[in-house]
């Protein structure tokens, strides 16, 4: 069993930063995808990053929304994952999801086996 706790969301200015983070409880195996999807109020939830765990796999993914303004990165160490935001948007808002699982498809959502609770991020223009 994983537990995954987010944190880091607030209110911010367009243009602003902020930094997410996952922290996470339990086994994380070598073959997990840790993963940020969001979900603004009334759309579906969508893919926003993600990397492979094993520290000898270079995969990572972003959607085009947010490549060159976002990256996440990882702590092995500390079972973190991070998403830095920079340039922010009004269109960035929503409530941000950590993801973990031992998927092939980064990118579905519907193939991630563990949550965490979610964290608002609001980006007033």
């Amino acid at each position: 069993q994983v537990q995954l706790v987010e944190s880091g969301g607030g209110l911010v200015q367009t243009g602003g930063s902020l930094r997410l983070s996952c922290a996470a409880s339990g086994r994380i195996f070598m073959n997990y995808v840790m993963a940020w999807f969001r979900q603004a109020p009334g759309k579906e939830r969508e893919f926003v990053a993600a990397l492979s765990w094993n520290l000898f796999s270079n995969k990572i993914d972003y959607a085009d929304s947010v490549k060159g303004r976002f990256t996440i990165s990882r702590d092995n160490a500390k079972n973190t994952v991070y998403l830095q935001m920079n340039s922010l948007k009004p269109e960035d808002t929503a409530v941000y999801y950590c993801a973990a699982g031992p998927t092939m498809r980064m990118r579905a959502a519907d193939t991630y086996d563990y949550w965490g609770q979610g964290t608002q991020v609001t980006v007033s223009s």
